[in-house]
């Protein structure tokens, strides 16, 4: 079984907001799987800034998936903006939104990936692939009436958190203002055709809450990512999709942070252990 993960994080922008943590979410997730999973520097690709163009993020994906054979377990993690935009067909507006992961060189003129793009790239990935998924940021902007990321109040104006929502400029916002509530995302990340293949999702906030970018321990890191890695750690890497995901809300919530990860796998993996096919034991969910 080969084990292949592609970690992509953005701080530095390209004409858009930067961020602060994305690069600490990188390496803590790259430590995560060369210490507890066994990935060897060869299996992991790593695209940060002004490297993690839209070009070379889907040109990494396309060989890992190309590449794959069954029995394989593929990751790919991304941290940094995330949005949404309503579809076109040619010149007409759909009623649906395209989520979006926004690359190093984001521009609203089609420099984005979008949810239909990374669904094309993994539908072709042959049957028994393991493929897990991980977005630390954020593709809806309903959340965004009444944000609420939650901080501790004691770190002051100098450390101020981040949102990972990158807001649409006028002109795109204009297509879908009033029309907000109505439109659906048809297909989403969370939509992946899972048929032939498993496919685990991890998403650092609800669709209507946006992921935080926070200073957590003498550091910025996406909220989602930290409290991810930090749990992997305490439990040497054995212990559940499940359990993992209770441990990561409830650090979020008692951090005062208002974003409720999401977890979108069958009920048979979601029972296995995090980044693993392998089954868990009595231990692993407890």
């Amino acid at each position: 079984m080969a084990k292949k993960a592609l970690l992509v994080g953005i701080n530095d922008y390209q004409g858009i907001s930067d961020l602060r943590g994305c690069i600490n979410d990188v390496t803590n997730m790259r430590d995560i799987l060369k210490t507890y999973l066994r990935f060897t520097n060869r299996d992991i690709r790593v695209l940060v800034d002004n490297r993690a163009t839209k070009a070379n993020i889907i040109a990494r994906l396309e060989y890992m998936v190309r590449k794959a054979k069954t029995g394989d377990f593929l990751v790919f993690h991304f941290s940094g903006h995330g949005s949404q935009i309503r579809d076109r067909d040619g010149d007409e507006l759909k009623d649906h939104m395209d989520e979006l992961i926004c690359p190093y060189d984001m521009n609203w003129d089609g420099t984005f990936i979008t949810d239909d793009t990374l669904n094309s790239i993994f539908t072709k990935l042959p049957k028994g692939v393991l493929l897990e998924v991980f977005l630390d940021s954020c593709h809806s902007g309903t959340g965004l009436r009444d944000v609420g990321l939650g901080r501790p109040p004691e770190l002051g104006p100098e450390h101020p958190t981040l949102s990972r929502y990158l807001p649409p400029p006028i002109d795109i916002a204009c297509r879908l203002e009033g029309d907000e509530d109505d439109l659906k995302t048809e297909r989403s990340f969370s939509g992946t055709d899972r048929s032939t293949v498993h496919h685990i999702l991890w998403s650092g906030c609800k669709a209507n809450q946006t992921s935080a970018d926070a200073y957590i321990n003498n550091s910025y890191n996406g909220a989602f990512t930290y409290y991810f890695c930090k749990h992997m750690r305490t439990s040497g890497g054995g212990i559940s999709r499940k359990e993992l995901l209770r441990r990561v809300r409830q650090s979020l919530y008692k951090g005062g942070y208002s974003q409720i990860p999401q977890l979108e796998c069958e009920a048979t993996v979601r029972a296995g252990r995090t980044l693993s096919a392998k089954k868990t034991t009595k231990k692993d969910q407890a």
